[in-house]
């Protein structure tokens, strides 16, 4: 089964200066891709995942005693390379983006590429295992060129599984979240955590592209939403470290062909991770960006609108949400918040 969407054919940046206001920091961007143009920044070959679909998934490496993992997941693809579209996915009950209650994009700091530590008015880190996290966008409607210039949003949850803005224990924490403007090569890169393994969900990682730094911090008017799959054998090596116990049951319970994301196929959302549990992991994947018009979301497993469709009686909610379509969070710093 894949979500296999070409396009043409159908649907298928750890100082902020937080007081100079969101003007400064679009300036302060601008001026940065206004010099990698200048000086040329490198096309560097980033190797991807192309993923595998269920029927021909490689096997997973089996985490040492160590910690030590580095995935074996996937066919690596260099950015030069046309790749297929990223399917467009749920935001999930929690995108931050001000879609549902609280809108993290329009706040000054949120273009950064370390997202480990809350940022403007609140504070706090996220502890984890450390990760990178690099998206290598095509503009599929420009002859798969590199997306010099779109704008990348990304968020996930945080160790415990939950999400900040909303959980009840992280409301007042605004990290796991941020922005970064693609270069001439392309490619965005983030500095975080690796996410938990939440009751339900596979684990993975939500992102947002936009058409330009301008348009994203407007807070609206996205041309991609989608999710990352984080392979497997890399996930469990993790979870066997302290502070993710909780997610050794929960990914136990789960995999890929059963997720309500990622079951009706995985071939461009599944990334590569090399490194491993010690020392923290490289996270990459390559981005298909078709036109806007042609992300349509897929269907989810169980057909349209009938039952088990969208909204039919038995259906199976996005990303753990509730029968009944996305619930309207407490406003940040609510005790009613919660983060499942």
């Amino acid at each position: 089964m894949s979500k296999r969407r070409m396009f043409g054919r159908g649907r298928d940046t750890e100082v902020h200066e937080h007081d100079l206001g969101l003007a400064h920091d679009m300036q302060k961007m601008m001026s940065r891709r206004g010099a990698l143009a200048l000086f040329g920044a490198a096309g560097a070959a980033t190797l991807v995942a192309c993923g595998t679909s269920s029927s021909d998934s490689a096997t997973s490496t089996a985490a040492s005693s160590s910690g030590s993992a580095t995935s074996t997941t996937g066919t690596a693809t260099a950015i030069g390379e046309c790749v297929e579209a990223a399917p467009q996915e749920t935001a999930g009950p929690y995108p931050g983006d001000g879609s549902n209650g609280p809108n993290v994009l329009i706040e000054s700091g949120v273009v950064r590429e370390d997202i480990t530590t809350s940022f403007g008015t609140m504070s706090g880190t996220a502890e984890g295992v450390p990760v990178t996290i690099t998206l290598a966008l095509q503009d599929l409607t420009k002859d798969c060129n590199p997306g010099e210039g779109m704008a990348v949003y990304i968020w996930h949850c945080d160790r415990d599984g939950e999400y900040s803005l909303y959980g009840s224990k992280v409301a007042d924490q605004n990290y796991l979240r941020g922005v970064q403007v693609a270069g001439a090569d392309g490619t965005v890169s983030f500095t975080s955590i690796y996410p938990a393994c939440y009751s339900g969900r596979w684990p993975h990682i939500h992102f947002e592209v936009y058409d330009s730094l301008e348009v994203a911090v407007a807070g609206s008017d996205a041309r991609l939403t989608s999710q990352i799959a984080l392979p497997e054998d890399v996930s469990s090596a993790v979870y066997a470290t302290a502070g993710y116990e909780k997610s050794i049951t929960n990914l136990a319970a789960v995999s890929l062909d059963k997720d309500n994301v990622f079951s009706d196929g995985w071939d461009a959302e599944l990334a590569t991770a090399d490194g491993s549990a010690d020392t923290g992991y490289k996270i990459s994947i390559t981005v298909g960006v078709a036109e806007k018009s042609e992300n349509a979301p897929a269907a989810p497993p169980g057909g349209g609108g009938g039952p088990g469709g969208p909204g039919g009686p038995g259906a199976t909610p996005p990303d753990g949400m509730p029968p009944g379509g996305m619930p309207q969070m407490p406003a940040a710093g609510s005790t009613e918040a919660t983060g499942t």
